[in-house]
């Protein structure tokens, strides 16, 4: 793709944001700084490359900053689960506790005290950035996509001609490009590559071998963006295709029963199990509508267990 681009802002002179931002190059143009003593349209707009900074504040909005969020989301993420985890389980530790692994009791195989003197600085550390994050970012993803959303909403009512951050940071206008400019552009590229075959050197044999080789490459290159999409089309229907077949082949007829989920454990100061089974533990009678509690397994009365979570 590097190579792709180079070729392309060498062949057409165009800006480095039209490839970042997913832009057409033969219908679109960029519309940079006005300057009264280089115009070269009638709109007063003159047509130029990206400086260095605006290519480096490119890469910063395009590929920077969407991989640092990214990376805040996922921490974000890991965070929220693991205080649901633990507000529906109890802390990791003591649910560590609460298990005896050895059955005979043993000494457990995880214990609180050690586990929090072993502790290194680096997790403690860890720990409260990811404590920081959980508690920033949702504000600072609400900051950014309200602040893309207006962008967007002024944009479309002609308050702002730039649509989002990035190209107001980068003071680039985006417009279509009209009839003449797209012949312009084809012209200014025959012309390009005319001068790039007349400076073939050697005898005539090796300049029509270097013109075919030449003439192939920009085939190629021209083409390569839609070749690329048509290949990846292609090999994702064929891996789909060839995939469903295997599975139809390889699936089994009859699948063999899941294993049963290991018995519920009574908490230290829980309520005991009866003996009988058809007993509910909560109001010692034959249970009556006997309805399970997901979290745990345990089956009740739909009565006794509705007014016991409830409370």
């Amino acid at each position: 793709m590097l190579i792709l681009e180079t070729h392309s802002l060498r062949n057409t002179d165009a800006s480095f944001s039209e490839s970042l931002y997913g832009l057409r190059r033969r219908s679109v143009r960029i519309r940079a700084k006005k300057d009264d003593t280089r115009l070269k349209s009638s709109d007063g707009i003159h047509h130029s490359g990206l400086e260095k900074r605006q290519r480096v504040l490119s890469v910063v909005f395009m590929v920077v900053l969407p991989y640092f969020k990214s990376k805040l989301h996922s921490v974000y993420n890991k965070e929220r689960e693991a205080r649901l985890q633990a507000s529906l389980w109890g802390p990791t530790d003591e649910r560590f506790d609460d298990v005896d692994y050895f059955g005979g009791g043993g000494n457990p195989l995880f214990s609180r005290g050690g586990t929090d003197a072993e502790t290194s600085v680096r997790t403690s550390l860890t720990k409260k950035i990811q404590k920081i994050i959980f508690a920033c970012y949702p504000w600072l993803h609400a900051s950014c996509e309200g602040l893309s959303f207006t962008y967007q909403l002024l944009y479309l009512l002609d308050a702002t001609g730039f649509y989002s951050v990035g190209l107001h940071a980068l003071g680039i206008h985006v417009c279509r490009a009209t009839g003449q400019e797209l012949m312009d552009n084809s012209s200014r590229i025959s012309k390009i590559r005319s001068r790039e075959r007349e400076r073939l050197l050697g005898p005539l044999w090796l300049k029509k071998l270097q013109g075919a080789l030449l003439s192939c490459a920009y085939t190629m290159l021209d083409y390569a963006q839609t070749g690329l999409i048509a290949a990846v089309f292609f090999f994702k229907m064929m891996e789909w295709w060839y995939q469903s077949a295997e599975e139809r082949m390889s699936a089994p007829t009859v699948y063999p029963p899941p294993p049963p989920p290991p018995p519920p454990k009574v908490a230290r100061e829980g309520i005991p199990l009866p003996p009988d089974r058809t007993i509910c533990p909560l109001c010692s009678q034959k249970r009556a509508n006997p309805s399970v509690v997901t979290v745990s397994g345990f089956v009740f009365c739909y009565a006794c267990i509705f007014k016991y979570v409830s409370q």
